[in-house]
């Protein structure tokens, strides 16, 4: 049979292949766009064959394991859209025997473990083990490295929970300096503020901070930070608030020290009326939690002992047990309305944080009515440090957490707040406050573990203004690999965690944001050999 198609494609003529007579004349000037259509469409067929063929040729050149090809990419991708699944090369006795579980004391005693990657490619080379045996030797390996992981990960969390709980012997002697320095030097007793500026502490004209602190060189450079990078110092009144013990010391410190023309006003807890009238609630869930928690935790040595939890959850554990969670320090913040009767705002900031710009923009930000204005910690680059919410730090498998709260909903932080305290006194919060510990005492701390930043979660709860990040950028004591741009860039830098810019297991490249602010030549800081 012969095809025969006219140069203008108007005909297109089949004719018998054995001379019949017969022949077909299809007349097509009626469909000449259908029929130049498939003229192409051969054409193209034609040319596709020859593609397909090159690309076959380079797939081979290519390998197994190369796809830069769309002859290779089709060959592997076309099992999986037919719904097939490409068979696997690795052999199924190896699954079932990584999947086979090893007890934990299988692995004691045992030398002939390889301890590297390297010795455990010479073995299998060496002794050209069946697949199972190389399965068997691979889990011993892996297993063994993860306990050692585990065992390293559990004793540093516990080193440096020790660190960060004991009192670096440089502010002991810091301290007991400056106590010898009250009784003995008149002008380390001042009267703070003098006379003249008494006034200002109730003259809501001015920019109120409160500073809640039992550490005098934290505490100083705070206080130093945030005068020294003010526009306007002479409408700065710091509010200090510390305990019994550190009283003198505090007080001698900003004798010496004023940081003029900013007022500063230092005070313990027993020299507040309100403290000392009645029973104070948080003193009382503060008994009740350290004899919950001495019971319930067991110490470090048991927290570590526990060889069923994983690394995380001993830290967090162990977390639980430092001072600063029991610390009255750490609870004051939920009674600024009663301390502070007079005041209308105030900025309430951590010891551990530094000042790098001017805070009293702080005061020009609509608060909406809201009593809280903080910083969001579910958004933000660094996804270690802001990605917190609510489930992170409440037990959302208990009923009486789960049917009150949303587990996604984003929380925010402690360290540098706004709080509008006109707005705090129309509301419950302070009881809301501790009704939820009380809860969380009966409950043995299942509600939370640690801290009273899960206790403000809740009592704050649908009373937060969120603010820009810049004004507090968080995890400079627990994320080793934050950007050093981003952090000199920030508003406020915040220590939060177990590395203290003031402990020597500080990370190094972020400790000297803070030290700038220590004066190293000071007779009391020489004297007690703290050094940059």
């Amino acid at each position: 049979m012969q095809l025969h198609i006219s140069p203008s494609l108007r005909h297109v003529t089949v004719l018998p292949g054995k001379g019949l007579k017969e022949f077909i004349k299809v007349k097509v000037a009626s469909r000449r766009l259908s029929y130049r259509m498939l003229f192409y469409s051969l054409l193209f067929f034609t040319f596709l064959l020859r593609f397909v063929f090159v690309l076959t040729a380079v797939d081979g050149i290519d390998g197994e394991n190369k796809c830069s090809t769309i002859g290779c990419l089709g060959k592997k991708l076309g099992p999986r859209i037919l719904g097939r699944r490409p068979e696997s090369s690795v052999p199924e006795v190896i699954y079932q025997t990584l999947d086979e579980p090893l007890g934990n004391d299988e692995l004691n005693g045992r030398f002939d473990i390889p301890q590297t990657l390297e010795e455990f490619m010479i073995k299998m080379k060496e002794g050209r083990y069946d697949a199972k045996t190389f399965a068997v030797k691979l889990r011993e390996m892996v297993t063994l490295m993860e306990q050692r992981t585990r065992l390293a990960k559990i004793q540093e969390y516990l080193y440096r929970h020790v660190a960060s709980s004991s009192i670096p012997k440089q502010l002991h002697c810091l301290d007991l300096r400056l106590a010898h320095e009250h009784t003995n030097n008149a002008a380390a007793r001042l009267q703070l503020p003098s006379a003249e500026l008494v006034p200002a502490l109730v003259d809501n004209s001015y920019f109120h901070f409160v500073l809640a602190s039992d550490n005098v060189l934290a505490a100083s450079v705070v206080a130093t930070s945030l005068v020294r990078n003010c526009l306007r110092p002479k409408k700065v009144v710091i509010h200090i608030i510390t305990d019994r013990k550190t009283y003198y010391p505090m007080q001698a410190w900003f004798s010496l020290h004023p940081l003029l023309p900013a007022v500063i006003e230092v005070k313990a807890l027993h020299h507040f009326d309100w403290f000392t009238k009645g029973k104070v609630p948080v003193l009382e869930a503060m008994e009740k939690d350290q004899k919950v928690r001495s019971q319930f935790r067991g110490g470090s040595s048991a927290i570590v002992a526990n060889t069923s939890e994983k690394p995380n959850v001993i830290a967090s554990k162990l977390q639980a047990l430092s001072p600063k969670y029991n610390s009255v320090m750490n609870h004051i913040r939920i009674h600024l309305p009663e301390l502070y009767p007079s005041l209308n705002k105030v900025v309430f900031l951590d010891d551990d944080i530094v000042v790098q710009t001017d805070l009293t923009p702080l005061w020009d930000i609509g608060m909406n009515g809201k009593v809280n204005g903080a910083v969001e910690t579910c958004h933000g680059e660094d996804k270690f440090v802001m990605s917190k919410r609510l489930k992170s730090y409440l037990n959302f498998s208990h009923p009486l957490i789960s049917k009150n709260f949303s587990p996604d909903e984003c929380a925010w932080a402690y360290g540098m707040n706004i709080f509008d305290l006109e707005a705090w006194r129309k509301t419950n919060i302070s009881n809301t406050y501790h009704y939820w510990v009380e809860q969380n005492i009966k409950s043995d701390l299942s509600l939370w573990q640690l801290g009273t930043l899960p206790p403000g979660l809740i009592a704050f709860h649908g009373h937060v203004h969120i603010i820009d990040p810049f004004w507090h950028m968080l995890g400079l004591g627990y994320q080793e690999n934050t950007n050093v741009v981003d952090v000199e860039n920030a508003g406020v830098i915040h220590f939060n965690g177990r590395a203290k810019p003031w402990l020597d297991i500080a990370f190094p490249q972020l400790r000297s944001l803070w030290t700038k602010y220590v004066d190293f030549s000071d007779k009391f800081i020489k004297s007690c050999h703290i050094r940059a």
